[in-house]
């Protein structure tokens, strides 16, 4: 196991932004090195108003809440989890100017998270309400703020290095923030020659940091074609749960069984070979697909570009889950803190495993969202499960 191998600011008067370009202040736990890369997001990053209702209400209905918090939602899990991996932390992503804002920040500063994107001075960052009812889904109205209202230019400042990982999330690809990736992903196609150039149909071998992208099954089929395409020849990789996966597929139109069948334990893991190999042979980059309390299914190719690959599972650690959320935030944040740290990707998909099923367990007793822990802790549970397989 070798999980952990080892001021200038420039206003734009029309769009009411600043730029800010200080290098990254965060203080990572568990003594993280310089010479580790960091972890970058662009991301968007809104508040959450989680409430409890008895019903969701009809229109012009009514419904009570017993219980309702308010925390950090969108991409701001998975920089938490990678900063309490011990990685070095940075928001790209875009913040406003208000009361969100300002819980933005705050919550950044506590978890020593660096932001060092884009400062919109004229509007309020998001708000996004969550109203469940007990049931497996919940309702959400999004009132989008700052973060989805980029231009193409937002991310013009944000240059990675190398051993850096860079962190896309579904959620920026489908609104006017969604140019700004478009247009870092082409700005940095210009660079490819110089680590290492194309292959003989014109793909990239390789790139100077890794990309890792969870896309969302909700919004994958309103991306733009060509921000799609533009994706797949980067050849990043791919972490989503079942649902998002075959999404993905369904986006791309990869061939899948449907609908899922249901084994007599309940499980649908029979078909998770044949979905994430398909997935493989098209995006030719690894992918990984989050299987909650079996663990995780993981695509390898053989070679960068590669339609031929190897499927491994990783098995979940067994826990008692208390969440109402999805941890899929926590398990994306370590695997990109264990990237920058020099874990291969099958080390940095267990630790990932073990941090998520320590965050089920201790999920906000309001929220209900999961909560990260440190590396170390991670690495304890790992080593007893070793242990008891020794014993």
């Amino acid at each position: 196991m070798s999980a952990h191998s080892n001021e200038n600011e420039n206003e734009n008067v029309e769009s009411g932004t600043t730029n800010p370009t200080a290098p990254s202040s965060a203080t990572p736990s568990d003594g993280a090195q310089n010479a580790h890369g960091k972890v970058i997001s662009l991301g968007e990053v809104a508040v959450n108003l989680t409430m409890g209702v008895n019903t969701i209400p009809l229109p012009g209905g009514f419904a009570y809440s017993e219980n309702a918090g308010t925390s950090i939602g969108g991409s701001f899990a998975t920089l938490q989890a990678a900063a309490r991996m011990g990685a070095r932390t940075e928001h790209a992503g875009i913040i406003g100017n208000g009361p969100w804002a300002t819980m933005i920040r705050q919550a950044f500063d506590a978890e020593g998270i660096a932001h060092t994107g884009q400062d919109r001075l004229d509007e309020d960052s998001g708000l996004r309400v969550l109203l469940s009812d007990g049931s497996p889904r919940k309702t959400l109205i999004a009132k989008f703020g700052a973060e989805a209202h980029g231009s193409f230019d937002s991310f013009d400042e944000i240059r990675p290095e190398s051993n850096d990982v860079l962190h896309i999330s579904g959620n920026t690809l489908t609104n006017r923030t969604a140019s700004a990736v478009f247009a870092f992903m082409r700005r940095e196609d210009e660079h490819w020659s110089d680590y290492g150039g194309f292959d003989e149909n014109g793909n990239p071998h390789g790139h100077r940091y890794q990309i890792v992208i969870n896309p969302s099954g909700a919004v994958i089929g309103h991306v733009n074609e060509q921000l799609i395409e533009t994706l797949v020849l980067d050849r990043p990789i791919w972490t989503c749960n079942k649902r998002e996966a075959r999404a993905v597929a369904l986006r791309l139109g990869i061939p899948i069984t449907d609908p899922e069948p249901v084994m007599v334990n309940g499980s649908t893991e029979a078909t998770m070979p044949e979905l994430i190999e398909g997935l493989g042979e098209v995006l030719k980059s690894p992918v990984i697909i989050r299987t909650g309390a079996s663990g995780a299914w993981l695509w390898e190719p053989d070679e960068i570009g590669s339609s031929e690959g190897m499927i491994t599972h990783v098995p979940a650690y067994v826990t008692k889950a208390t969440h109402t959320q999805s941890a899929g935030g926590c398990h994306t944040g370590v695997l990109c803190a264990m990237l920058a740290r020099g874990a291969d990707l099958e080390d940095a998909v267990e630790v990932a495993n073990a941090a998520s099923s320590i965050a089920v367990s201790r999920a906000d007793s309001v929220t209900g969202e999961p909560s990260c822990p440190t590396l170390s802790e991670a690495k304890m549970l790992i080593a007893e499960r070793m242990e008891a397989e020794r014993g």
